[in-house]
């Protein structure tokens, strides 16, 4: 049992915990909890239910497409209240699709940050601290998908197979989802502080 014990522990490869630092470009919020595109706002009241009256607002949502191991429709913990983008990934994906840009309302994008590295690889459990005193803990990568894609033909004169385009270009590069942990106001300008947690290889150890 202590090999075994043992071989379990060395296998993980453990990078330390670090912070990375960024401002808020701008904010964003859906006009009715019907739109899925956003406009900009001069700020976010964030509270526990995410962004009132946003689309994505709600301490619970239903399950959809993501969640096969549940049926459709089956309420869940919300964990996807906000969307988070990055300024220097939407000019990689503008330029990966040809394109004079990618904006962040299109996509239904509600926090543009600038400055964090590879934003949309910053891991689970990363809290975002903005100035204003909100912290959003991050789920995870915000998949990029054909819905957006269409959104983003509708602003390019129905350019021909950007609807399909989009989910291979935008892939590592559509930013995060995540919730509120403590609520406060995001406003452009603000300083924004990820505090990344320490970070692991898990081995599949079964097979």
């Amino acid at each position: 049992m202590t090999d075994q014990l043992a071989l379990w522990t060395d296998d993980i490869k453990v990078t330390p915990k670090f912070k990375a630092f960024g401002r808020v470009e701008s904010t964003y919020r859906t006009p009715s909890p019907e739109d899925f595109q956003t406009e900009a706002v001069d700020s976010l009241e964030l509270t526990f239910e995410g962004i009132p009256g946003d689309r994505h607002s709600g301490i619970t949502r239903k399950s959809g497409g993501r969640e096969p191991w549940y049926p459709r429709g089956t309420q869940m913990c919300n964990e996807r209240q906000v969307s988070l983008l990055s300024v220097e990934e939407l000019g990689l994906i503008a330029d990966r699709m040809e394109l004079d840009d990618v904006r962040a309302e299109w996509i239904g994008g509600n926090i543009l940050v600038t400055g964090i590295a590879n934003f949309t690889r910053v891991p689970p459990r990363t809290r975002l601290a903005f100035e204003g005193g909100a912290v959003i803990r991050v789920d995870g990568e915000n998949m990029p998908c054909r819905f957006a894609g269409a959104a983003i033909a509708a602003r390019n004169s129905g350019r021909e197979g950007l609807d399909l385009l989009f989910p291979q270009r935008a892939a590592g590069l559509r930013g995060l989802v995540g919730f509120v942990e403590k609520p406060g106001i995001v406003s452009a300008g603000q300083a924004v502080t990820a505090h990344i947690p320490e970070q692991w290889i898990y081995t599949n150890l079964n097979k």
